[in-house]
């Protein structure tokens, strides 16, 4: 087992270290806050034997080896440089960064200086979405044709996130999860119509399609200021899968393919019930890779990464001023 240190003592750094206990069991070692009393307070809670607010005391223990980083995503970039250049191997909560040149930038210093990087997309490698891609992958509705995701609830992000500077993005924070779905079945796509709405200049709703050729589309929508159909469907010419509320933390899918009774009647009901907090998965896979000695993880490398960040530059981009 690895030492770890956990960057961020926010909601997402609290569900993470719960599972990470349960994944590397006396191994979270660390945790740096903004002001040393939450970090305290964080470490405390958690049960994690070194606290500071210092982030250079956190780089330079020889027993922390794997850092996961879950600051504002503004600070991403930054801060994975640190960790790197220290030594250490980076896991980057979603998004990895605010634009593809950046998160292309994390990858290649990680390159450059041996080490582990990977963005914290806990849903691929969550048991339902592993099966959903290898009953698609094996032929079960057939060709993909379509993708249909939208992930919207009302509760905006408070304080600082809602201003440009710290990118406060609903498409970045909760869209990522739908163009994920889309890259995943469909790939690339070859054209994108996006639009939203934006408070301060930062966009707070939105909804795209994109374009993947041959008449095949995926069709997305994310909100912070209203609720949004949380379910989720991948559909071919032989039936469809749709992935119940909520679907980028999914416990159930329904199956609408096999027989005309399946289809239309009584589809399959899948089920896997959430592991932990949900992130206990991905986090056995990042240990696995890092022992095994691999820079990426073959499941959501560097390439796929960066697939998405460039489709949600090209969405920001048509969203307006």
């Amino acid at each position: 087992m690895h030492g770890w240190g956990i960057i961020g003592t926010g909601d997402i750094s609290a569900r993470m270290a719960a599972d990470l206990r349960a994944v590397a069991p006396e191994r979270v070692l660390a945790v740096w806050g903004r002001r040393q009393d939450r970090a305290d307070a964080f470490a405390l809670e958690h049960g994690i034997p070194f606290a500071t607010e210092r982030r250079e005391e956190l780089f330079a223990r020889p027993d922390i080896d794997v850092v996961y980083i879950a600051t504002p995503a503004h600070t991403h970039l930054e801060i994975a440089f640190e960790a790197l250049d220290a030594g250490k191997h980076v896991l980057v909560e979603k998004p990895m960064a605010t634009s593809a040149a950046d998160v292309e930038a994390i990858f290649a210093k990680a390159q450059a200086t041996g080490r582990f990087a990977m963005e914290a997309m806990w849903m691929r490698f969550n048991p339902l979405h592993v099966d959903v891609l290898e009953r698609v992958r094996s032929g079960t509705v057939g060709d993909v044709r379509a993708v249909r995701a939208s992930f919207g609830t009302p509760f905006r992000a408070a304080g600082t996130k809602l201003t440009p500077a710290h990118a406060g993005s609903a498409l970045r924070d909760r869209g990522i999860y739908a163009v994920t779905l889309a890259h995943w079945f469909l790939g690339d796509p070859t054209a994108i119509s996006a639009t939203g709405s934006l408070m301060d200049g930062v966009d707070i709703a939105g909804h795209a399609t994109l374009e993947h050729g041959e008449g095949r589309f995926a069709q997305l929508a994310w909100s912070g200021i209203e609720f949004l159909d949380l379910s989720a469907a991948v559909s071919g010419e032989r039936g469809w899968i749709t992935l119940d509320p909520m679907f980028w933390a999914g416990q159930s899918a329904r199956v609408h393919a096999g027989s005309v009774e399946r289809i239309f009647g009584s589809p399959e009901h899948v089920q896997h019930p959430r592991q932990g907090n949900g992130y206990r998965p991905m986090l056995a896979a990042v240990e696995e890779t890092i022992a095994a000695g691999r820079l990426q993880h073959p499941w959501h490398d560097r390439d796929a990464t960066l697939a998405v960040a460039r489709s949600m530059d090209g969405i920001a981009a048509q969203l307006p001023d």
